[in-house]
């Protein structure tokens, strides 16, 4: 029987966390993401969202170079079965939730923008849970499709992938935030106790 759900994070803030640990973000910065405090979009941000909206859906193509676009839809499964696929996947009294961009029948696409890529960039990345989630319906791996607008990249990683970075990660966050419990105002983070 699974346990009772007493945190609820989704792969963008277990992210968030990995960059505090690293020291690109400060305590506060965290605590505002945690807490969803509205900060301004970057253009980096604007254009990778645009460009996931003109692969995914035909939407503002023409802001994109013709055959970069392309490219990236000829590495995308066949058949597509969903995109914007909901994905959770519990570990203890955590649950991880989101959505993954590409659903194919033996594996999960995302699609990323950067501005400089590096390889294995995506290895400790918390969108892996999503393998483990989607495991029972045939994913077998999570294919990332990277793109810093000029070249195309991809990172591989089989649902045998190593959790272990992560799971630490997970375990320490769930510290963290009981030590802030009192500065956390973002209700999903803790469900509702009944």
């Amino acid at each position: 029987m699974a346990s009772k759900i007493a945190y609820r994070f989704y792969p963008s803030l277990l992210n968030t966390y990995s960059r505090f640990l690293q020291g690109k973000l400060s305590e506060q910065e965290l605590l505002d993401r945690i807490n969803r405090v509205p900060i301004p979009q970057t253009e980096g941000q604007k254009r990778g969202v645009s460009f996931e909206d003109a692969v995914l859906k035909g939407i503002g193509e023409e802001e994109f170079d013709f055959q970069l676009l392309k490219t990236v839809r000829q590495r995308l499964p066949k058949p597509i079965v969903k995109t914007q696929a909901y994905c959770q996947y519990q570990i203890g009294d955590v649950l991880i939730y989101g959505f993954v961009d590409v659903l194919g029948k033996k594996e999960a696409v995302d699609l990323k923008t950067t501005s400089h890529y590096s390889p294995d960039r995506f290895l400790q990345d918390h969108q892996n849970f999503y393998l483990p989630a989607l495991y029972s319906y045939g994913i077998r791996q999570m294919r990332y499709l990277i793109t810093d607008f000029e070249q195309v990249y991809e990172e591989i990683y089989p649902a045998e992938v190593d959790f272990t970075g992560q799971l630490e990660e997970v375990y320490d966050f769930k510290t963290f935030l009981d030590e802030h419990r009192d500065f956390i105002t973002d209700a999903k983070v803790f469900p509702k106790k009944p």
